[in-house]
């Protein structure tokens, strides 16, 4: 590594690529006319995105019939039915149900009006469409993120028709399949409700954002500006990957994006350093993951929150950005005391590069950034409005640097010298290019997104059709005696087994339809952002729960580790998370609910003191091995650190400081031993 050249394993890029590339995109590499086509009608897709993003949304169910019908032929044409298949052809079969579901969807648009003026009474035909929608949305969901969340839509379904012969406890009056269907293909309560909605909207905006801005070097600009910051202290590549990810999940949202970017760079290095694979391939899941928690965009299922709060999504980003802060300085703890411990140090300076030389080199890339941030938080617009105004930012800025560099100014002149003053194409051209390929994997990526969300909307219609929401809610509330904390238990466990096959989005969108209202129901005190959020973090921890871990596989197939022992060390790293969501029903306040700066400031100092402790506790080491009743102080300390009150802050820096000066005298003998 020399200057602000950073070495990449192109192996390792090639490997992390295949795996994240396949759950995020899908598992086709297309070729020719084939390759052609899908990707006219993604780019297409994306462009009907971009302009309803800047010149305002379709009617609710148009907008919703449109996206979907994009993303079912997508995920048809790119996502094959079995891995056996053959990844470089389109079955037939596949083309010709890609056209079918996308007519299903898009019948809702073709014939708008008349659906209209007979809601509630469909024709036999709006039937047989609804049917073969479902159907479908099922099979593209199936084959997009796996059997758990079609399976579990499939079972609300035949729930929503056995109601009559179910026990007390889970019975319903039942309904007929016309009007099942009916509710769920052609109310904006089913398949075209509310998960549907934001990623039609917000979450694809966003994406597309993330997208181009990728393609610009922002994400390489990033990477460098966290190497030139912490890359020389100990462990520096790990930091590295904590830091990076942080950057890189104000942008994308994405935890497998995450490790694909950053993780090809950082777990080579850190393995050079000492790091075990399995070891490296964690840190870099964990710090993915904790990308996905960093405000303003974390992920679809924050905005599917704001709808479902009916609140500004500003009020979640805000609610959101102490705990992830916190987070993100625990995640560095615990990472520094692992270095500290295997006795690890960072990358030479001399190998870095430089901090401010690259920081004002890539200003332009925080232009489009800082726009976002100025209308998301100072104008106070709408996200979709808001990733509008970064998107044709970016466009413009990196046309312009295009323009320049086609006359030998900028950029283009310094890499090519002899060119300076010379006029050529090249560079607008390759702007073409970039921006063309950056519509086309962000219509690649929300191809699955759409499905799923379709497929979770299935789960919210039948809820809303048969009550079970309130079923739900005196079977929770009957399981836990009424206690809240064993209520919490309960969803946490339940989110956690959940997640193990169903991704993030849809974990929360079901988790916050059935257990959330339970939950406010214990205790009608509690804020519903709080328990909201509570879901939201443990459906995004259960991403990284093995067996099921994308992030770690993509992690592990970099660092040439076991991917199950990776997903262990990566769940062991996020076990200092698991406090975060208590807090945030016990103390509001860690949320700036009803608090002033004063207690904000003071409450932020405290939890990471005890975030930090937690993360010493788990790793079993502080400034030197840790005994077991050390390691028992600690996590108590650490409980009482994270929960805002003067009690449970005085016990907690007591405790601390006892096992930091026993820690201390310790290793003042061994020294003079």
């Amino acid at each position: 590594m020399e200057g602000d050249k950073i070495g990449i394993d192109q192996v390792s890029i090639e490997k992390s690529k295949e795996i994240a590339e396949g759950a995020d995109y899908g598992a086709r590499r297309l070729k020719g006319t084939l390759f052609y086509i899908s990707g006219a009608i993604a780019i297409a897709m994306s462009c009907f995105q971009l302009y309803t993003a800047i010149f305002g949304a379709l009617t609710g169910t148009l907008q919703r019939s449109v996206h979907l019908c994009f993303a079912l032929i997508l995920c048809f044409l790119f996502f094959p039915m079995t891995k056996k298949s053959k990844p470089k052809q389109i079955p037939i079969y596949d083309l010709v149900l890609a056209a079918i579901g996308g007519f299903g969807a898009l019948y809702v648009t073709l014939f708008y009006a008349d659906l209209v003026k007979r809601i509630g009474n469909p024709t036999p035909f709006d039937v047989v469409m609804g049917v073969i929608t479902i159907l479908f949305v099922l099979e593209a969901a199936r084959r997009a993120i796996g059997l758990p969340l079609p399976l579990i839509s499939a079972i609300f379904i035949a729930y929503a028709f056995l109601g009559p012969y179910l026990p007390d406890l889970f019975a319903h009056r039942g309904y007929g399949f016309r009007r099942v269907v009916d509710h769920l293909y052609l109310t904006m309560e089913g398949i075209f409700g509310v998960p549907l909605w934001v990623s039609s909207t917000f979450v694809f905006a966003f994406v597309l954002f993330g997208a181009i801005l990728e393609k610009t070097g922002a994400m390489e600009y990033f990477m460098k500006i966290a190497f030139s910051l912490v890359g020389h202290t100990r462990g520096g590549p790990a930091k590295v990957a904590v830091v990076s990810s942080a950057f890189m999940g104000t942008i994308s949202g994405s935890g497998v994006a995450n490790v694909v970017t950053t993780g090809s760079v950082t777990i080579p290095l850190m393995k050079r350093l000492g790091f075990k694979p399995e070891i490296a391939g964690a840190i870099e899941t964990a710090a993915s993951g904790n990308g996905q928690l960093m405000p303003p965009i974390m992920g679809a299922a924050a905005f599917i929150m704001a709808e479902f709060l009916g609140i500004p999504y500003l009020h979640v980003v805000m609610a959101a950005a102490l705990p992830a802060v916190i987070d993100q300085l625990a995640l560095l703890g615990a990472v520094h005391l692992l270095s500290v411990k295997f006795g690890l140090k960072g990358i030479p300076r001399k190998e870095l590069p430089k901090f401010f030389p690259i920081f004002v080199r890539g200003l332009h890339f925080l232009v489009p950034i800082g726009v976002l941030f100025y209308y998301l938080i100072i104008q106070r617009a709408t996200p979709l409005t808001s990733a509008a105004a970064g998107i044709v930012t970016t466009i413009l800025i990196f046309f312009i640097q295009a323009v320049m560099g086609s006359f030998g100014w900028g950029s283009h002149s310094e890499k090519n010298p002899e060119e300076k003053g010379i006029s050529s194409w090249r560079p607008i051209a390759q702007f073409g290019m970039n921006f063309a390929d950056a519509l086309y994997k962000a219509a690649r990526m929300m191809a699955g997104i759409g499905a799923t969300c379709a497929c979770a909307g299935i789960v919210v219609g039948v809820v809303t059709l048969t009550g079970a929401g309130l079923n739900m809610t005196n079977i929770i509330v009957g399981l836990s005696g009424g206690n809240l904390y064993f209520g919490l238990f309960l969803t946490m466990v339940t989110c956690l087994l959940l997640g193990m096959g169903v991704p993030t989005t849809a974990n929360y969108v079901i988790m916050a339809t059935i257990m959330a209202p339970a939950l406010k129901a214990m205790n009608p005190e509690v804020p519903l952002i709080a328990i909201h959020l509570f879901v939201f973090y443990f459906g995004i921890l259960a991403d990284g729960t093995p067996p099921v871990c994308v992030a770690a596989y993509a992690a592990a197939g970099v660092a040439g580790a076991d991917p199950l022992k990776t997903g262990v060390n990566a769940f062991k790293l996020d076990m200092r998370t698991f406090l975060l969501p208590f807090m945030f029903i016990t103390a509001p306040a860690m949320l700036l609910i009803n608090t002033t700066v004063i207690e904000a400031t003071w409450i932020f100092i405290t939890a990471s003191i005890g975030m930090y402790a937690l993360a010493a506790s788990m790793q079993g080491f502080l400034t030197t091995e840790l005994r077991w009743y050390e390691r028992a102080i600690l996590f108590a300390s650490a409980v009482a650190l994270v929960k805002p009150g003067v009690m449970t802050d005085t016990g907690g820096l007591i405790g601390c400081g006892l096992i930091y000066f026993l820690q201390r005298r310790r290793v003042k003998k061994a020294e003079i031993s």
